[in-house]
């Protein structure tokens, strides 16, 4: 029986301030403070500056010199590029996983999808955030190319951090559960060409919602300071 390495406290703190971000609790922009950090998890600065710096690397950190430490904060043309490079590997993601994995991309993707229905049903904005995030990575994971993966994990956990912003908005919860039952038919039937057209129009959407919310800030910004 192979032992399992329980994790470090630095992972520990990775995993917390990442779920904190993707969650919506930390807010996008906000500083950070290593002291501030060390105090609230009751640990010492070093294991959080070394999660910090991990969570550079993820993309959910930016540190400014002689500035600071932040929760990443992205603009509209950031937006519109990450969601660029999303579509570019999940639709070339999607037609290899369907050629090379099929069976095992029906079989994880059904079982989210309904898990994803459950939650939808139950109005469990969090659980179906999670599923939708689970959903397509599974296209990244089955697609059988690792360099697919490793550079959608360049952008994997803002993408989660945004999806998070969307979530309440019950309109596009109704929109997005219709798109991913849709997906799964496709999936099913093999047709990748009606399959990433649809997937284009989704990852399209999903783009729109964000910068209609960037907009909607930056008026309400505009506002108070007026």
């Amino acid at each position: 029986m192979k032992i399992i390495r329980p994790k470090s406290l630095k992972e520990l703190v990775v995993e917390e301030l990442r779920t904190r971000i993707i969650d919506g609790r930390m807010r996008l922009g906000a500083g950070l403070s290593e002291n501030v950090l060390a105090a609230e998890l009751g640990i010492s600065k070093t294991p959080v500056r070394e999660a910090l710096m991990q969570l550079k690397l993820e993309g959910l950190v930016e540190v400014q010199p002689q500035r600071g430490t932040y929760v990443f904060r992205l603009a509209a043309d950031q937006v519109v590029m990450i969601s660029e490079l999303r579509e570019i590997l999940e639709i070339a993601a999607v037609a290899t996983a369907i050629e090379r994995n099929h069976a095992a991309l029906v079989a994880r993707m059904t079982r989210l999808y309904e898990g994803m229905r459950e939650a939808f049903d139950a109005n469990d904005t969090v659980a179906y955030r999670n599923l939708d995030g689970e959903y397509h990575e599974t296209i990244i994971d089955l697609c059988g190319n690792p360099y697919i993966h490793d550079a959608y994990s360049q952008i994997g956990f803002r993408i989660q951090a945004l999806r998070s912003r969307l979530s309440a908005e019950a309109m596009l919860n109704r929109l997005s559960i219709k798109d991913h039952r849709e997906m799964l038919k496709l999936v099913k039937a093999r047709d990748v060409p009606a399959l990433q057209s649809l997937m284009r129009g989704h990852i399209n959407q999903t783009k729109q919602s964000y910068l209609d919310v960037l907009e909607r800030r930056d008026f309400l910004t505009q506002e108070i300071a007026s």
